[in-house]
């Protein structure tokens, strides 16, 4: 009876070591290939995902910074005293509507005020009315845009200076992303715009709520051209810090080199980026 115990026993032991060596030797079976392969290809299909999301965000951060609403024709043809008089460049109406007491910072339904107005159609006669009668220079609408960032994201230089010269301030917080001027001008690459609102004083360094500053935006949201690398180059040339990361840790010279922006980096390791 012992001896068939033991037979047993030496039996399945053998079985046991035989089926060890077919987990640690063998082939793989084809359902764990497909377990393994499904696991890689949703590795695969999250980073693509995440590229997207990225790609989206990106897109999403250009459509925004474009994003001003001027006037509408429909709107233009519904405005009365102040604000028409601004829409169509009329300071002489301005002049007289301000004298029978007419408020120069009546607002329209978005929020624009007759100097948003005027700035948006460049009507320089209008604008130099409304100062004059005491309209807020720095005043925000409803996506809270003032004057000196509606000039500079058009690229109107002519504008730009006019406000600045009449005591608009280029400091200002501005957008739904607590952005500033020089923020929207680096972005779209104004080379101009961006040393006149250096010289301003604009903060060189104010990081908006998506972790950029306008050195950061000429480079993610730039090409890598002549515009945003000479916009690159006067921030740089003005003192920009070239060490502030982005939220990733990923500092601007590490965002120029995944793009291959060689000029850009030239640039930054000449000014000491890491």
């Amino acid at each position: 009876m012992m001896g068939v115990l033991a037979k047993r026993r030496e039996v399945k032991a053998h079985r046991s070591r035989a089926r060890l060596r077919s987990y640690e030797g063998a082939p793989i079976k084809k359902p764990l290939i497909r377990l393994v392969r499904k696991d890689i290809d949703m590795q695969a299909i999250s980073k693509k995902f995440i590229s997207l999301a990225v790609l989206l965000f990106i897109s999403c951060w250009v459509f925004a910074a474009e994003a001003q609403t001027p006037p509408s024709e429909t709107e233009i043809s519904r405005y009365t005293g102040i604000l028409a008089a601004a829409s169509k460049g009329d300071n002489i109406e301005i002049n007289a509507l301000i004298v029978k007491g007419e408020n120069p910072n009546v607002r329209d339904n978005y929020g624009r005020t007759p100097l948003h107005v005027a700035v948006f159609r460049a009507h320089h006669g209008a604008i130099r009315a409304l100062a004059a009668a005491g309209a807020d220079l720095n005043a925000l609408e409803n996506d809270r845009y003032d004057i000196i960032t509606i000039a500079a994201v058009q690229n109107d230089v002519p504008t730009l200076k006019l406000a600045l010269k009449l005591g608009a301030s280029a400091k200002n917080i501005t957008s739904p992303y607590d952005g500033t001027a020089l923020i929207a001008a680096a972005h779209l690459g104004h080379v101009e715009v961006v040393k006149i609102l250096i010289e301003a004083g604009a903060p060189l360094d104010h990081i908006n709520t998506a972790g950029w500053t306008a050195l950061i935006e000429s480079i993610v949201l730039g090409d890598g051209g002549p515009r945003h690398t000479n916009t690159l180059k006067a921030l740089v040339d003005a003192g920009a810090n070239v060490n502030i990361a982005d939220r990733n840790g990923q500092t601007p010279y590490a965002l120029a080199h995944s793009r291959g922006f060689k000029k850009m980096m030239s640039i930054l390791k000449a000014a000491g980026a890491r």
